[in-house]
């Protein structure tokens, strides 16, 4: 199994970023706002409509407060051919900053660098929007 891992400091205090991060039915609004159109829950299921109208699923495994850790394992709808995908966020602090991880295991090996430009992107786009909040 492939990990990437992608990382990025954000100039926000941990917390402030951990709360955005564990408020897994609002990403589309607090992380990720124009890539993810909207997002809803079916108990552990967080569901994504994606700006083409796609929906991913994903099954919320933890929501750590006290580590800052969530794990979502997504089960149906991506569009790359994974046969697996599971992903970690971890955030730490750094005084008034933060350190904000993010872990991707994936099947197979050889999706790693496109799950990589993924996640680059991705984190890219969070530090924006949370140092904008």
């Amino acid at each position: 199994m492939a990990t990437v891992r992608v990382e990025a400091v954000i100039e926000v205090p941990a917390q402030q970023v951990w709360e955005a991060v564990a408020d897994v039915g609002a990403v589309h609004r607090r992380l990720l706002p124009g890539r993810v159109a909207d997002a809803r829950l079916e108990g552990d299921v967080r569901v994504l409509t994606m700006p083409d109208g796609s929906e991913i699923r994903e099954l919320i495994v933890s929501v750590d407060h006290v580590d800052r850790r969530l794990v979502y394992g997504v089960v149906e709808g991506q569009k790359l051919p994974l046969t697996h995908h599971q992903a970690t966020f971890q955030v730490f602090g750094e005084g008034e900053r933060s350190r904000l991880v993010w872990w991707t295991d994936v099947l197979p090996h050889a999706m790693a660098d496109a799950v990589r430009a993924r996640t680059e992107r991705g984190v890219a786009e969070m530090k924006r929007v949370l140092e904008s909040a």
